[in-house]
């Protein structure tokens, strides 16, 4: 039995519907008769064909009981329906009706989701393993909430148990705005407990996805950088793989520390996503937090690697071990071949605050984005410019927008529109360390998207003439569309293409593989670059 997402909503979407179709897929293939559970008709995994029984019924724990009490299933994979099938199992488990129908959990024990769910038991056992994490307690009501903020000193941030996408989370700067946001909190959590943790806001933040089989074969499927600082949901922040800021020593530690968690906390036959905040000025790391389940950034790193991670992971949890596991992209190398990319990916958030009147455009620790799009290419700047395209609101790129924010109030707030307010900066003459002290977004990215706005300058000295072979092909490295460089240069979309085409500047086409061109790969999965090859000519 498979228990899934449920209604599409601002957290959870349709990540999940991805991540159930391929556990039905990968199922079906082995043999196994599915039943599904899901209250979304709107669904692909709700295809009669892919699961040999389906209910459309209220995801609540009386309903489910019902259901395995009549189907009798040998197993039930509760880790790819997101927090919502987890929540249910948990439930199920604890009024004893797994154990009355003999029913086994796959993929992840009840154990392990205890362990990486209840906040103050992953801290104990992150200390265990002589690993940091951020000073935090536990609290049942706002007082003893309240005294443990005062503990710790403000600002702290409130995270209630067993929610997703951030839900009833916040940083509060005081008492007042603690006990405002401690009882939300408190009222979101499925248990009704928050954690009271001690503020990292301004450190870096990263994730690596991890997976391991029944033989304790580990494998970093994909890391991933936040572009944002810590006190941004991930879900509302830019996010980039593989990470681009850490040395091969802070890689390195953080993913000894990713494989020493997914064993202490028990995780099985499952991927997990993992994350980390390192200190810009001193290099500690501490352990946020895990998710012991497919996630929204599983469903990003499959796309950004070709690494079907919702299908390995589903075999796993039927008992296959990673090295028994064909990589469907090479068809020569095995699970267990940790994948390498050799360009870069670059998520980017969808918003429609719009829609939300009541809403404030301004992001914290509580997810609000409604979407993302994804674009890759052989650097984060050509891959930036081309995902800030493809939000289908309008930009050429990194462009000047119209926005009421002074660019100071637009840096220090964090808000969907900072890259912008980043790119104003700069053109007002602001120096990098200037930028880095208002918004805290690492200098790598700050100097990246500087060097956009400075060529700029290089393309718009053309203004009066034709543009050259060299400035050109820089401008298309770094992802500027023939319409945006129209709009610089004065000219039609049409007339700049017809120029690049007489300079012999054609995009390329290079291959997803998982291996980085080590071996050849056979799915069609393919990115347009502009990076310079052999075939281009003056």
């Amino acid at each position: 039995m498979l228990i899934d997402s449920g209604p599409i909503v601002i957290g959870q979407a349709c990540e999940f519907d991805y991540s159930g179709s391929q556990a039905c897929k990968a199922l079906k293939e082995e043999g196994y008769q599915v039943v599904l559970v899901n209250s979304n008709p709107a669904t692909i995994m709700t295809d009669p064909e892919l699961a040999d029984k389906v209910y459309l019924e209220l995801l609540l724990p009386e309903i489910v009981a019902q259901i395995i009490e009549k189907e009798r299933p040998d197993a039930l994979l509760p880790t790819v329906g997101g927090q919502t099938a987890l929540n249910l199992a948990t439930v199920l488990w604890e009024n004893g009706m797994i154990e009355k129908f003999g029913v086994k959990f796959i993929g992840a024990n009840y154990q392990a989701i205890k362990k990486a769910e209840d906040r103050e038991l992953f801290k104990r056992s992150m200390q265990k393993i002589g690993l940091k994490v951020p000073e935090s307690g536990i609290a049942g009501n706002a007082f003893e909430g309240l005294e443990i903020a005062k503990k710790i000193g403000f600002p702290v941030i409130i995270r209630p148990a067993y929610t997703l996408g951030g839900t009833g989370g916040w940083i509060a700067y005081n008492v007042e705005e603690f006990e405002k946001f401690s009882k939300k909190g408190l009222k979101t959590s499925f248990i009704g407990e928050i954690l009271v943790e001690q503020s990292v806001y301004g450190w870096k933040e990263f994730e690596l996805e991890v997976m391991r089989d029944i033989k304790d074969n580990v494998v970093i499927i994909c890391s991933i950088e936040n572009f944002d600082p810590m006190g941004i949901h991930t879900g509302d922040s830019i996010t980039v793989a593989p990470v681009q800021t850490l040395t091969d020593k802070e890689y390195q530690d953080m993913r000894d520390a990713a494989i020493k968690i997914i064993r202490e906390i028990g995780v099985e036959t499952r991927g997990a996503n993992i994350q980390f905040a390192i200190n810009p000025d001193n290099g500690d790391m501490v352990v946020i937090e895990m998710n012991p389940r497919v996630s929204r950034s599983s469903a990003l790193a499959s796309k950004a690697t070709g690494f079907p991670i919702a299908k390995i992971a589903t075999k796993l949890a039927v008992g296959y071990t990673l090295d028994e596991i064909p990589n469907d992209i090479t068809k020569k190398t095995p699970a267990c071949f940790e994948p390498a990319i050799d360009y870069c990916v670059v998520k980017i958030p969808k918003f429609n605050f719009e829609k939300f009147q009541d809403t404030p455009a301004i992001l914290g620790t509580a997810m609000k984005s409604v979407g993302e799009v994804m674009a890759i290419g052989r650097t984060f700047k050509e891959a930036f410019n081309k995902a800030l395209r493809s939000m289908e609101e309008g930009y050429l790129g990194l462009e000047d927008i119209k926005t009421d924010l002074q660019f100071e109030e637009g840096l220090k707030i964090p808000n969907p529109q900072r890259v912008f307010m980043i790119r104003k900066a700069f053109k007002a003459g602001k120096g990098l360390e200037e930028v880095y002290q208002l918004c805290k977004i690492d200098k790598w990215f700050l100097s990246n998207i500087k060097e956009i706005v400075d060529f700029e300058k290089e393309i718009e000295r053309f203004k009066d003439r034709i543009i050259d072979y060299e400035t050109m092909k820089k401008a298309k490295e770094l992802g500027f569309s023939d319409f945006c460089l129209g709009k610089l240069l004065g000219s039609s979309e049409e007339e700049i293409r017809e120029l690049r085409k007489r300079y012999g500047i054609e995009c390329d086409y290079k291959c997803v593989d998982t291996c980085a061109g080590e071996f050849i790969a056979y799915t069609p999965y393919y990115y347009s670059t502009y990076e310079q090859t052999a075939m281009w000519k003056l």
